[in-house]
């Protein structure tokens, strides 16, 4: 493809992907809560699921879900209850005691939040079914070009969310929290999943 298609591409969707949405959100929330090893894991599970919509959209699936919409709207709000059911569990741990170490171990479970996070989130199937086919060009392979724009879409998701959920992390704090400010980081963290639902529902 064209080096100024990709550029220009790559300058469409990258405002998408910096408008607040349930992935950063959900990215935010383990920054806070979690540090950078949650930051790591919940964006490498979202990077996940759009490389699934990136082969969904490459070889046509996804136009069967836009076709029919009770599926699509079957998926969003699956994906409203899975966020609800995360912030419920974030309200639970702030109303427990306790003190929170935030360090580099492995944070288990976030890499299949993240996956479920964005394949229930039909925003990028949309950017998929409705920006990328414009700059699809005829008479080559379209499975090819389809999975090379899908490719800076996930790349461009790959370092804005890493910057928002590092430096969310950064402001949080190094070291071990206190018990009081561990439950706000925690009360916070399921607020940020509660807006993230909304975000969904709307």
């Amino acid at each position: 493809m064209p080096s100024d298609t990709l550029l220009l591409f790559a300058l469409t969707v990258f405002p998408l992907v910096c408008s607040p949405g349930p992935d950063i959100l959900f990215v935010a929330s383990q920054g806070l809560s979690g540090g950078r090893a949650a930051v790591r894991r919940a964006t490498l599970g979202i990077l996940a699921g759009y490389s699934v919509h990136a082969l969904l959209a490459a070889f046509g699936i996804a136009a069967l879900l836009s076709a029919w919409p009770p599926l699509l709207h079957a998926i969003r709000w699956t994906g409203l209850a899975y966020l609800l059911y995360l912030a419920w569990q974030m309200f639970r741990a702030a109303s427990r005691p306790g003190s929170l170490q935030l360090d580099s171990r492995p944070v288990h479970g976030l890499l299949r939040k993240g996956l479920l996070t964005s394949l229930l989130n039909p925003k990028g199937l949309l950017i998929y079914l409705s920006i990328l086919p414009n700059f699809i060009r005829p008479g080559t392979s379209v499975a090819t070009q389809a999975l090379l724009l899908s490719g800076i879409f996930i790349g461009s998701c790959a370092v804005v969310y890493s910057v928002i959920g590092y430096s969310v992390a950064g402001m949080a704090g190094k070291g071990r929290f206190s018990d009081r400010k561990r439950r706000l980081a925690e009360a916070t963290a399921g607020g940020l999943l509660l807006l993230a639902a909304g975000k969904l529902a709307s």
